[in-house]
């Protein structure tokens, strides 16, 4: 009777953002165009740094990397979440609640380390310039890069295993606009304390190590800037970092904030607005932060501009770059 009692809730409802029907219009035109902006310019640099071949260096294959990434954060959330404002169906399933938080952490989890990976790239190429293509060759990029993949998948697998492990009775509505998991353990039957110390010890561990490269990576950084006798080769240094440290502030605090506090799961009015801000903000503002400051990046769209051609002639040099 127990079993059959704490088994009832094999979907949920996602009760969203508001209950105001007249701010739903508004809500959905302004996040359906920040999706789409997001797709575009995500994907855009994808291709970008697909079939430009002076860009296959290390730094832009990990920028290719986080943006494919930050295409995937976005896409596991906001189509079912635009879905909810009009829909008088908001249920998802439980099978569809596990895939949206398994891509979610997917994607945050290999964020975490490609920030890393680009901030390391940046150490070498600025610390030591004339061992760069040394020390970043062409194979420890792609052994870097596969294996930011397999630690994310890992790190996915096993939190969605341990909330498998969960049973859902009473409530059936979760109060965010998509199934993050400390939603989901305020609604379950069984204690969820194994799942939250999971999430902390490898949540924390990955933040950890990380930041502590990141931020290693940076404090020579700028040693070594300012130990530069040139203006102007103080100034490209600072700027080309600039971009990708603001970056790093900005996602790495928003995950802080919600998946390494254990009182998180009690926590109910934080939710949604930190949520929107690594979900939907950080993945829609990245290709700006990334391409308005890179004039390497601009002067390879002006390139394809003027001639669109260019796609058919650098379509295959990917694959030489990686063969070879």
């Amino acid at each position: 009777m127990i079993e059959d009692n704490h088994s009832t809730t094999k979907e949920f409802i996602l009760i969203g953002f508001t209950a105001q029907p007249e701010l739903k219009p508004l809500l959905f035109v302004v996040f359906f165009a920040i999706y789409l902006i997001t797709m575009m310019g995500n994907l855009g640099l994808v291709a970008l740094i697909y079939m430009e071949r002076h860009l296959h260096t290390p730094m832009y294959i990990f920028l290719g990397n986080l943006a494919l990434m930050d295409s995937c954060c976005s896409s596991a959330v906001t189509p079912k979440m635009l879905e909810t404002f009009f829909s008088e169906d908001r249920t998802i399933s439980l099978d569809g609640c596990m895939a949206q938080f398994y891509f979610l952490c997917l994607a945050e989890t290999a964020d975490c380390f490609i920030l890393a990976a680009m901030a390391y790239d940046r150490y070498v190429a600025i610390c030591s310039p004339l061992q760069y293509h040394t020390r970043m060759s062409k194979k420890l990029c792609i052994q870097m890069s596969t294996g930011v993949y397999i630690v994310a998948n890992l790190n996915s697998m096993i939190h969605v295993g341990l909330l498998f492990r969960l049973t859902f009775c009473g409530s059936h509505q979760i109060n965010h606009f998509f199934c993050d998991v400390f939603p989901l353990y305020r609604l379950s039957c069984i204690d969820p304390y194994i799942n939250a110390l999971m999430i902390l010890i490898f949540g924390g561990s990955i933040q950890i190590f990380t930041i502590t490269t990141v931020l290693i990576s940076y404090f020579f950084i700028i040693f070594t800037i300012f130990k530069m006798k040139s203006k102007e080769g103080r100034g490209k240094a600072l700027s080309t970092c600039a971009s990708h440290f603001l970056s790093v502030s900005v996602f790495y605090g928003s995950l802080l904030f919600v998946y390494v506090q254990p009182s998180s799961v009690k926590e109910k009015e934080k939710d949604i607005p930190v949520a929107l801000f690594y979900t939907l903000v950080i993945p829609f503002l990245n290709p700006f932060i990334y391409s308005l400051r890179n004039k390497e990046v601009l002067n390879a769209v002006k390139r394809i501009i003027k001639s669109p051609n260019i796609f058919l002639s650098a379509s295959p040099s990917i694959w030489v770059w990686v063969s070879s």
